[in-house]
């Protein structure tokens, strides 16, 4: 028995090594990526030790983390300690919801519809036009929109005659921030469905309009089903970050106005607010790790909820 797992053992070092042998351009591209990795994403993961200390600063860093207080999970109290913390997770998932809905229906609608011009001059035109937004810092949409939005010289009120304290009125909020959402990423996702568009072989819509199909017909029996690996892709990735919010659409935009707390304070807004009266920042760091986790398994789930449905489009 012991000569024949001896045996095995050099068989197995030629295997690798001649698959070694065999992917060794493919191996050397991807070594950059892979330090890059290594380097920015794995040996940085030994910073989660900070969410279960006291964390105390010094000029070491090693030697912070050594010399830090262990407090198990009490770091992690905070998040739920908050009696405003139902609002919170209800805010955050919330719109994160809607912003996943409407995150594939609109980029899908507006790829189909570019799809279409026959002009290719007008196509890059309007996607140069809804591709700008998207490099905008929120700190400049929130200086432009406070122009429309100003109650005293803002142009939205001058339109309307009247004087609305935008800033303070709640019940605007959700619709400005879903639509300001909308208007700065649709843009991005919108190339991404495109160029998948244009991938799809002509011969399928040629055939289809021989047989009489018309374009919705196209669009049902073509177009989306062959966009869906690309949806469900997509789809998982959001779901992973349901418990996370863009900092800036809910802290820049609404200018960190108190009166809007109850629509706009999301968990990351929250974790920043706490993080600044207290300077805890194993309590960042907790609740850092504790989207993180939440995220991995909102995936997990996610996808093996697709592979039931559909195993061939799923992201693993």
């Amino acid at each position: 028995m012991k000569e024949s797992n001896n045996s095995t053992l050099p068989q197995k070092r030629a295997t690798a090594w001649s698959r070694f042998k065999a992917n060794k351009e493919l191996l050397l591209l991807s070594l950059p990526g892979g330090i890059w990795f290594l380097i920015f994403a794995y040996l940085p993961m030994f910073g989660i030790l900070i969410a279960f200390q006291q964390y105390r600063p010094e000029k070491n860093f090693l030697l912070s983390v050594l010399h830090s207080k262990f407090v198990g999970f009490k770091n992690f109290e905070f998040l739920f300690k908050s009696g405003d913390m139902w609002i919170i997770f209800r805010n955050t998932i919330g719109y994160n919801l809607v912003f996943i809905v409407l995150g594939i229906v609109l980029p899908i609608t507006v790829a189909m519809l570019l799809n279409e011009l026959r002009n290719h001059g007008a196509v890059k035109v309007y996607q140069s036009m809804m591709f700008l937004p998207y490099f905008l810092s929120w700190v400049v949409v929130s200086y432009c929109l406070y122009a429309f939005l100003d109650p005293s010289k803002g142009l939205v009120n001058n339109i309307l005659g009247k004087n609305i304290s935008w800033y303070t009125e709640k019940d605007y909020w959700p619709f400005i921030i879903i639509f300001m959402s909308q208007w700065k990423g649709v843009g991005y996702n919108t190339v991404v469905y495109l160029a998948s568009i244009c991938g799809i072989d002509k011969t399928f819509y040629e055939a289809a309009m021989l047989d009489g199909a018309t374009k919705w017909q196209q669009i049902k029996y073509i177009t989306v089903p062959l966009l869906r690996p690309v949806i469900t892709i997509l789809f998982i990735m959001s779901v992973g970050g349901i418990i996370r919010s863009d900092f800036g659409l809910f802290f820049q935009l609404p200018r960190d106005s108190g009166p809007l707390y109850p629509v706009t304070n999301v968990l990351d807004t929250y974790i920043y607010r706490a993080l600044m009266q207290s300077s805890e920042i194993g309590m960042s760091s907790a609740a850092a790790f504790f989207q993180s986790v939440v995220g991995f398994a909102l995936i997990m789930i996610a996808n093996k909820v697709a592979a039931k449905i559909d195993n061939e489009n799923t992201l693993f």
